[in-house]
């Protein structure tokens, strides 16, 4: 199928598909210029890609963003590995999420990712033994990473040592960045990278 035909037959596949057989993607809006190239939101049934797009440089900007989010809860550990679950968790974190607010629950994850994702980081200069600190612009691809990393770590933080489900803990962090809440986790960090990289200008 050409990609003519493949953009031809979108709206028909993504009234076909809806994610877990729930929510349609096609009517997320995505605000962020310089978010909407990588925040890839295909129409699929279960975001299970199955590791395609490894062979090919930046193949993860056509990982649906629902998977990705699923693939940061298997860091190395107990949860090494078990897409699964990581998926199960994700999914009743987005009942959750529609539940508590009424909408679109992909939507208010990509509101959460915008809110969360930092513009600026600092990286090292050295100059003749001499190391110090430089305030440099943060590229899209690695500030969707950075959101999703802080929105996953802000969850399982919540729900270590606590009578918290991973689901819950999810649902909140999501909702709470969405919000662009001083409390969540994901804007404490975009906050505290961009306060240190206002600093070393």
């Amino acid at each position: 199928m050409s990609e003519a035909e493949a953009a031809a037959r979108m709206p028909e596949l993504a009234e076909k598909f809806k994610l877990f057989g729930r929510w349609k993607l096609d009517e997320v809006e995505v605000r962020d210029p310089g978010l909407k190239r990588y925040i890839c939101l295909k129409p699929t049934p279960i975001p299970h890609s199955g590791g395609r797009h490894e062979h090919r440089r930046f193949g993860k900007a056509e990982v649906n963003v629902v998977e990705r989010l699923a693939n940061m809860f298997m860091r190395p550990g107990p949860n090494g590995g078990k897409k699964t679950k990581a998926l199960k968790i994700v999914r009743n974190a987005l009942e959750i999420i529609h539940l508590r607010t009424g909408q679109n629950p992909v939507q208010v994850l990509v509101r959460a990712i915008e809110n969360s994702a930092p513009r600026e980081d600092v990286t090292k200069l050295s100059y003749g033994g001499i190391v110090y600190f430089k305030a440099v612009d943060i590229s899209p691809q690695r500030r969707l990473d950075l959101a999703l990393r802080h929105l996953a770590q802000g969850a399982r933080q919540a729900c270590f040592r606590s009578r918290k489900t991973p689901e819950e803990a999810l649902a909140e962090e999501i909702i709470a960045a969405a919000e662009n809440d001083a409390g969540s986790f994901a804007i404490k960090k975009k906050n505290e990278l961009e306060r240190i990289a206002l600093a070393s200008r």
